[in-house]
């Protein structure tokens, strides 16, 4: 299957941190994609410079084949790459429909007249018809992290970037949570998710990667990399002969 999203050759350092070491990355078109890793690692800075807030020092971007590089993070959204953050921060004084309006409208170049009904399913699918004229600073932390996705789905991507989004929520919140990114994936997106909540990730991904140091220690299928003595050792800090 051909790759839709590659990162190709990228180094980033940050003074004398070097957060990524030539590192090479593809997701193909439709997979769900987990990542790990300890923090500071460079797994958000993977991120920054998938979608162009954050210029690699060395290294090339590429979405569908198209060399996106120099490309603003504007023009990256609207080419279909979108992202989630890891601490949830919207439009707290507008409502929540207004939130999902504005992403949608800004994703997509059409009017915000246009994308209402879009954006009514869009709650619906994610749980949040209920609470569309609540102020979005109101919500739960779900709920909030519910609407940073409905954001990000809402700009129609082919991939989906999601930082930590399982993090500080309940055993019942956590599988809401999935339920709903596999009902993402189910539509065709395509998915690179970065979480420490490992549970999480076995129940979704195909692949899974560890990075450490700015560079990827291993990679493969789930089960099989997070009980590598390796990874045990230098993500969870259990010597690998315990």
């Amino acid at each position: 299957m051909a790759p839709i999203l590659t990162l190709e050759n990228i180094s980033k350092r940050f003074g004398a941190v070097v957060v990524a070491d030539q590192i090479d990355l593809t997701l193909a078109d439709g997979e769900a994609l987990g990542m790990i890793g300890p923090n500071g690692a460079g797994k958000t800075t993977l991120f920054g410079i998938a979608t162009g807030t954050i210029a690699p020092d060395s290294g090339r971007v590429l979405f569908v084949g198209e060399d996106v590089t120099r490309l603003s993070p504007e023009r990256r959204c609207r080419k279909g790459i979108a992202r989630s953050f890891q601490i949830p921060q919207p439009f707290s004084g507008m409502t929540v429909f207004e939130n999902v309006v504005v992403a949608a409208a800004f994703g997509t170049g059409q009017r915000e007249a246009a994308v209402y009904d879009a954006c009514a399913d869009l709650l619906e699918r994610c749980a949040l018809a209920d609470k569309a004229n609540r102020r979005a600073g109101s919500l739960t932390l779900l709920d909030r992290k519910r609407l940073e996705l409905a954001r990000a789905l809402a700009t129609q991507p082919r991939v989906l970037l999601l930082d930590e989004v399982a993090g500080g929520l309940s055993e019942h919140e956590c599988a809401a949570l999935v339920r709903l990114i596999k009902d993402v994936r189910a539509s065709g997106v395509s998915v690179v998710w970065i979480e420490h909540v490992v549970r999480a990730l076995l129940a979704t991904v195909d692949r899974l990667l560890v990075l450490h140091a700015g560079k990827f220690i291993a990679a493969g299928e789930p089960e099989r990399v997070i009980r590598s003595p390796q990874v045990a050792e230098i993500y969870m800090g259990i010597e690998a002969d315990a």
